[in-house]
């Protein structure tokens, strides 16, 4: 099975349902930019989903997020889960903690626990593997491609309603 499908087959649960997709880090340190840079290419595939590019600063959504009450949060960020660059990983919020390393100084645990302690909600965190983070760096080859497949694989799982 390829990653594409495996990657489909785990967020397939999720399909039109009411979700929020936060994006999050900082597209002037190269890999680090992929949670907003799938944000930048789903707006453009006219999905059903909210979409937010949190940046840096994810914390300054909590009660965006809160207000919009959805029922899942799909959280996408380069983390440091020490797998080869561009590996795509889906991990549970308690995973997070001990399991990640974020690239953000903001716990990505406290920010989803802080949005859970107000909302009932599922949150799905999808971790992609970052080749290199330095400032002033672009986007690497390996990233790249993961930005495309799992922004084609949110495009179908969240079709525009008609």
């Amino acid at each position: 099975m390829s990653t594409e499908q495996s990657l489909l087959q785990q967020l397939n649960i999720l399909r039109n349902s009411a979700t929020v997709i936060v994006g999050i880090g900082n597209i002037i340190k190269g890999d680090d930019g992929a949670g907003p840079l799938v944000c930048e290419q789903l707006k453009h595939e006219n999905i059903c989903a909210d979409l937010i590019d949190a940046g840096t600063v994810p914390e300054n959504y909590i009660q965006t997020i809160i207000k919009k009450a959805p029922q899942n949060l799909v959280v996408i960020d380069a983390i440091d889960f020490g797998d080869a660059p561009g590996t795509i990983r889906i991990f549970e919020p308690d995973q997070l903690s001990s399991h990640v390393i974020s690239t953000h100084s903001l716990s990505p645990r406290l920010f989803v626990d802080m949005v859970c302690q107000e909302i009932n909600i599922d949150v799905y965190f999808i971790g992609i593997q970052p080749a290199q983070i330095k400032l002033g760096q672009s986007i690497s080859q390996q990233v790249s491609l993961a930005i495309e497949q799992l922004s084609q694989t949110l495009a179908e799982i969240f079709p525009l309603r008609k």
